[in-house]
This record gives C-alpha cells, sequence and structure tokens, in this order.
C-alpha cells in the first residue's frame, strides 16, 4: 500500500494559505500572502529535503493543482519544478475542467473512497502539497501516514487551516523534529490511536467542586 504524507507551511495559529506569494491565494480577503519568504534559510534546507527529495507522486486539491500547473511547467530550471513535471498529480476535483499539465489525474467522488482506492493501487507513496480541504476527511478515515508540520513564527489571524473542527479525535506521536535558525519548527506526526484520557485529581471532589458540575449540567455555568 502506498503511504500518504502531508506536509503543511503553517502559522502559529494554524493558517497555511498562501505561503508563497502574495498573489497565490488572496480568497476570503486574506492579505498576508508570502508570509514564510523571510523565514527561508540554509538551515531549512536539511529537514525541507527529508520532504521535498524522497520519491512520491503528488496528491492535490484542484486550487493547489492550479497555481502548481500555473508556476512549476515554467521553471524547470528549479530542480523541484522538474520533479513535480514528470511525476503523476493526482487530483481531487468535482469540476470538468481538463487537466493540462503533464501526467495528471482525476480522482473524483467521495473524498475518502478515492484516496483509500488510490493508496491500494501500484506506484509511488503520496504526497499532499497546499490542498487545506484534503485534511479534515482524510485525516478522519485514518487515510494520513504521516503528518509533517513546518510552523513558523507568526500569527496571522484568519485564513485557511487543515483543521476545521470536523476531524476526529486521535493521538498523535512525535517521530522527528528540528528547528531552524529562524525559529521555524518541523514536527513529524503519525497517527497512534485514540486519546488517552486522565486525570490528576488525588482526592474525592469537594463540595464547591460537585456544585460547580451541577451547574453544568444545567447549563449555567
Amino acid at each position: 500500500m502506498r503511504k500518504l504524507t502531508g506536509a503543511v507551511f503553517q502559522s502559529l495559529d494554524g493558517i497555511m494559505q498562501a505561503p508563497g506569494g502574495p498573489e497565490e491565494d488572496p480568497t476570503g480577503g486574506f492579505g498576508l500572502g508570502g508570509w514564510s519568504f523571510d523565514f527561508w534559510d540554509g538551515s531549512l534546507e536539511e529537514p525541507f529535503s527529508k520532504v521535498i527529495d524522497a520519491d512520491y507522486d503528488l496528491l492535490l486539491g484542484k486550487r493547489t493543482y492550479d497555481i502548481f500547473a500555473g508556476y512549476w511547467p515554467y521553471n524547470q530550471d528549479i530542480p523541484i519544478g522538474a520533479k513535480f513535471q514528470r511525476i503523476n498529480k493526482y487530483v481531487l476535483t468535482h469540476s470538468d475542467d481538463p487537466l493540462g499539465w503533464e501526467h495528471s489525474h482525476r480522482l473524483s467522488g467521495d473524498t475518502a473512497e478515492a484516496v483509500a482506492q488510490l493508496k491500494d493501487s501500484e506506484g509511488r507513496d503520496l504526497l499532499i502539497q497546499g490542498s487545506s480541504t484534503l485534511y479534515p476527511r482524510l485525516l478522519s478515515a485514518g487515510l494520513i501516514d504521516r503528518l509533517v508540520l513546518m510552523t513558523f513564527p507568526l500569527l496571522l489571524g484568519h485564513g485557511k487551516s487543515i483543521f476545521d473542527g470536523t476531524q476526529q479525535p486521535g493521538r498523535m506521536k512525535l517521530t522527528d523534529h528540528s528547528v531552524s535558525d529562524a525559529g521555524v519548527v518541523f514536527a513529524t506526526y503519525e497517527p497512534a490511536g485514540a486519546v488517552p484520557i486522565g486525570s490528576f485529581e488525588t482526592k474525592e471532589p469537594s463540595q464547591a467542586e460537585l456544585q460547580r458540575r451541577e451547574k453544568m449540567d444545567a447549563g449555567t455555568w
């Protein structure tokens, strides 16, 4: 089975929209595109290369595909551009628009079902770039094998995120991490079962605590 990795550039408050430039994705009134540029230095190269230099095909949402298709085929002098040109691009879309970029393949229907079938097929492992709308459904379905969060030290306030409140709860295990000179935190996680529940209580609850719980039950707290 193919393994699926989601690699996410995000702010401290979880916003991943338009890290690359002002014109990348201003939808929803987002005006801070290009926020990752000032943090990019040589210390980012090694941890990022673990992701981008691996052997994979791309799994993309349609909007990210459109962004990539408008840029990378025209920047073949950049190694990533040459790589993206030759590998397969699997695109989850409900649109009938043609996919003109070489080696592009349409995936339609239910997101989780389509990705599960793709993972069961022969081929390279899969990497999600951008494509925020894919994450909640794929995380809930247990289809993401590895989540690489590259968290930049800034707050963006609003914008697209991989989390929308619909994803299923679950525990994640940290399997790799590093911090760049500019404070970008690379953290790699893998699913690790259900959320463990415990308590720091060592005594029976006080009367004040019991009254608080009564208020919670009554909806007056």
